[in-house]
């Protein structure tokens, strides 16, 4: 696996992400057959299932999770999973500059069909409010540039879609990430198993989209309410 940061070599069972001194962002990450990826659990299987590779990315200054999934005529399997982490005593345009770096390179070497940010919805404290925001306007723009289709979702559009419950608490979605993916046990840290949330929602929600925004192409009077 090639590396884009001098500190992403570090296994997933390693404790803590602490970030060395002379890098300014560091990912703990996994793949395929050595982490999350190539199980044998799968969601239901359909009739017909669009091959989507969707990268989900749970914003954060000081932790990014992020995770990628594939949809297959056998179900959702998991591709790559990790966390880019900033240091604290940085200043913050270095640790905006490594996040921003981080993200290009990984939307780069996964080329997903489709990204999704956490849409920043509430919080109860005002500066993680800004962190989680500065973090998730670089996922946008990160996406943007490289070309791909950004979607948006709340975390209750995510515990909805995934757990069927809009409070759901955190560690039954990362059950239900575990177990629709077919993983032994939730992925670790939490930040990851968010991310996957986000691009299993996606998975689960996207033919209802395109159902609905094609309905409205086709019959634009019947969505605004005018009378035929």
């Amino acid at each position: 696996m090639t590396s884009t940061s001098q500190a992403r070599c570090r296994p997933p069972s390693s404790s803590g992400v602490d970030v060395p001194g002379e890098v300014p962002a560091a990912v703990v990450e996994w793949r395929g057959a050595a982490g999350i990826g190539r199980s044998t659990g799968s969601l239901r299987p359909r009739a017909r299932v669009e091959r989507v590779f969707v990268m989900g990315i749970d914003p954060g200054l000081s932790r990014c999770g992020y995770g990628a999934v594939r949809a297959r005529p056998g179900g959702a399997r998991p591709v790559a999973g990790g966390v880019v982490t900033t240091g604290r005593d940085l200043p913050l345009p270095d640790r905006l500059l490594a996040l921003h770096g981080e993200l290009a390179a990984l939307v780069e070497e996964l080329r997903p069909d489709v990204v999704v940010v956490e849409r920043v919805f509430f919080q109860t404290n005002a500066r993680t409010a800004m962190a989680t925001g500065q973090a998730s306007g670089l996922a946008l723009l990160v996406a943007a540039a490289a070309g791909r289709p950004v979607v948006q979702y709340t975390a209750n559009e995510v515990k909805m879609a995934v757990c069927g419950y809009g409070a759901a608490r955190k560690d039954q979605v990362q059950r239900m990430v575990a177990t629709l993916l077919g993983l032994p046990e939730p992925p670790r840290p939490p930040d990851v198993a968010d991310a996957l949330a986000l691009a299993l929602c996606h998975l689960t929600t996207a033919p209802l989209r395109r159902a609905v925004d094609g309905a409205v192409r086709r019959h634009p009077a019947a969505a605004t309410g005018a009378a035929p």
